[in-house]
């Protein structure tokens, strides 16, 4: 028996955390998405976003596909704009993951370079644990993004 998870699979929830995200910013509308929650450390929900499409291109992008990316992580939690702006940003993004991830094998290392910071870190070792740990990622987010909402729309 196999313990392949297929890559269009994995993709599937990719999209779904994704096209929830991309709901969510469209239900605020640009002034809660771009509202602060009032709590220390807090982002905003366009920040959150912002930062998931830092997430796809620099494992994406960098990590699996080894190409030259422009990233600059401290912007993303300082950001603000409309959701349309963000939600053309999100669908570049994904277009760019999917061209990123030709030629994946799960299995292989990845083929570009990692961070220092994740240079020990064992689930990201393969092609197939870098795909999983950007799921891990957008996940994570897209709960966090969905508390931030509720804060936002209740204030």
């Amino acid at each position: 028996m196999s313990e392949a998870v297929p890559l269009d699979v994995v993709l599937v929830h990719v999209d779904r955390a994704l096209d929830g995200m991309t709901a969510t910013l469209r239900d605020l509308g640009d002034d809660l998405a771009n509202a602060e929650t009032g709590l220390p450390g807090g982002n905003t929900a366009y920040q959150i976003v912002r930062h998931c499409c830092g997430v796809l291109e620099f494992w994406g992008g960098q990590v699996l596909a080894d190409r030259p990316i422009t990233r600059d992580r401290p912007a993303e939690f300082t950001s603000s704009g409309t959701v349309e702006e963000l939600i053309d940003l999100v669908t570049r993004q994904r277009a760019s993951f999917g061209a990123d991830l030709r030629g994946f094998d799960g299995d292989s290392l990845p083929r570009g370079p990692l961070e220092e910071r994740n240079m020990d870190r064992d689930e990201v070792r393969t092609q197939g644990g870098v795909l999983l740990h950007v799921y891990e990622e957008l996940a994570q987010h897209r709960g966090h993004l969905d508390l931030t909402a509720d804060i936002v729309r209740g204030r």
